[in-house]
């Protein structure tokens, strides 16, 4: 590996204003990404900021009014055994839980990442269905942006030269709402996901009174499937309808071909995962319900 020259801040906005002032300076935290690539040659920095010792930036906090905020350092680990996290969004810890290995999941952050940009990452898949913002800090002060808007594609993100992800937000759910996180791999569980979808639903008297459906891992970035969301509206969430929103979704994605498949079989397991990932939610909500 190649030598480089380490800085260490002890605040947010210390790191931003040293990356700032060096285009050749990259950020690491749990370097589970960054390492790697480095170790690879295909990114050799002159200098690395390590945010592990900024305080206070991994606190797992929830309001009943705001919802539930993620330091941008809390690991994925941290956001899985949280009991904040797992009684008031079980889906997230269930699928930080399926991220690679417990190794992976101690290190990893959940700011490197988003902001790493892997399309193959479990966790922003079901932070899209979760309506996620994010915080990112700067010299210039902080700015929020949606989840949906900060992923611009594969291994690319809207952080410009100088920012940090300093927290991500997520609204409260409804009342009643349940979900699921379905990951398919082509290998063993610890792999990166081939396709992954979150499902959330809000189920009275068997209506659905709301539906929120993410497929990711298959495109540059996950996707809401709104035209799907709105059709199970003030719906029976029958076999007819959730195979017509399964089919909706393969059809909006826009699969990348590579080693896990071709994008025509990533339509299809889309399609198969959706429709059981909705009947999983669905079926839940009937319980709950009764």
């Amino acid at each position: 590996m190649r030598n480089f020259d380490l800085a260490e801040p002890t605040r947010l906005e210390d790191a931003c204003a040293i990356l700032a002032a060096d285009d050749d300076a990259k950020p690491v935290a749990g370097g589970t990404a960054l390492l790697t690539i480095i170790k690879q040659g295909l990114l050799l920095p002159k200098l690395l900021v390590n945010l592990k010792k900024i305080n206070d930036a991994s606190a797992i906090t929830f309001d009943p009014r705001q919802g539930l905020c993620i330091g941008a350092l809390a690991t994925i680990n941290d956001i899985e055994i949280s009991p904040l996290v797992r009684q008031h969004y079980p889906t997230l810890a269930e699928a930080c839980h399926l991220v690679a290995n417990i190794r992976i999941r101690n290190m990893a952050t959940i700011g490197g990442n988003l902001a790493h940009g892997d399309y193959q990452s479990d966790p922003p898949t079901v932070l899209v269905a979760l309506d996620t913002n994010v915080e990112i800090i700067s010299q210039n002060g902080i700015r929020w942006m949606k989840l949906t808007e900060f992923q611009l594609g594969s291994y690319e993100t809207a952080l410009a030269p100088g920012e940090l992800i300093s927290a991500i937000t997520i609204p409260p759910l409804p009342r009643g709402m349940t979900g699921h996180y379905v990951k398919f791999t082509t290998g063993s569980s610890e792999e990166r996901p081939c396709a992954g979808i979150a499902a959330l639903a809000c189920m009275e008297d068997g209506i659905c009174r709301e539906l929120r459906l993410a497929v990711g891992a298959v495109s540059p970035r996950p996707v809401r499937i709104f035209a799907g969301e709105e059709a199970a509206n003030e719906m029976i969430l029958t076999d007819q309808l959730i195979d017509s929103i399964a089919f909706e979704a393969a059809r909006v994605v826009e699969p990348i071909d590579d080693l896990h498949g071709s994008a025509d079989y990533k339509r299809r397991l889309v399609r198969v995962l959706a429709r059981r990932t909705i009947t999983a939610v669905a079926n839940d909500g009937a319980e709950t319900a009764a």
